[in-house]
């Protein structure tokens, strides 16, 4: 099977899977701390509404960002590996590691029963566009586009973190015991977060600066990232 029928394979189920969930599908809650007793018992409640809606935008906009990363690589790869072979091996890596964030996500969305983006259909069709138009452009142009996208997924990922880490933080000092799914999505968007840094790396070494118009390219692009995340947090 070739790469592309491979990556075809991979990424339909994944999407599938998202619209078809298979999970039990459950809310967010944490566990309020009680006065010790023969039997700790701890009951749970459910997280103030604030949370809950940082926690839905988070997810959904999440989601659509691995959506899009995995449709561009999908998009570029078989433009790119055909004028530059040596670059199979490297960009098959990051597609993995993309398809693998999106599964994820999508099992997180199914998980708490948190909707996806109401432009999900113009996320798919931008990232593919994204995807061919910087393929076609060639190899520089092509990680200058990893590059840029990567370099506003990595700040938001971090804000992310910092967001949850406050929110931990907000429930310990209530007396909340944090559940296992938040100490979970945590450890989740710092380890993806540090992957996606992984490929603004790879695609730094691999002449990303390079590519005619570098900065009006990449800022374009970044300002079209930093315009998806705020309109797929809200709608």
């Amino acid at each position: 099977m070739s790469a592309t029928a491979l990556r075809k394979t991979t990424l339909r189920p994944l999407i599938r899977e998202f619209l078809a969930p298979r999970i039990t599908r459950y809310r967010w809650v944490s566990t309020a701390a009680e006065t010790p007793v023969a039997v700790a018992i701890r009951p749970k409640v459910p997280l103030r509404e604030r949370d809950c809606e940082f926690l839905d935008s988070a997810l959904r906009v999440n989601q659509a960002g691995e959506l899009a990363a995995t449709l561009i690589y999908n998009a570029q790869i078989p433009l790119l590996t055909r004028s530059h072979p040596q670059l199979r091996p490297l960009m098959n890596h990051m597609y993995n590691q993309e398809s693998g964030h999106f599964s994820t996500f999508n099992s997180l969305l199914a998980k708490h029963r948190v909707r996806p983006t109401a432009l999900y259909p113009v996320w798919q069709l931008a990232a593919t566009v994204l995807g061919w138009g910087t393929g076609w452009m060639g190899r520089e142009a092509a990680m200058a586009c990893t590059e840029a996208v990567e370099t506003e997924i990595g700040g938001h990922y971090n804000g992310q973190v910092r967001l949850l880490l406050k929110m931990i933080g907000e429930m310990e000092a209530r007396g909340e015991e944090v559940s296992d799914e938040i100490r979970y999505l945590v450890d989740t968007v710092r380890r993806i977060r540090d992957e996606e840094l992984e490929h603004l790396d790879h695609a730094v070494k691999n002449d990303a600066k390079k590519a005619d118009g570098h900065e009006i390219l990449t800022s374009v692009i970044r300002g079209g990232c930093r315009a998806a995340i705020w309109i797929s947090e809200r709608v």
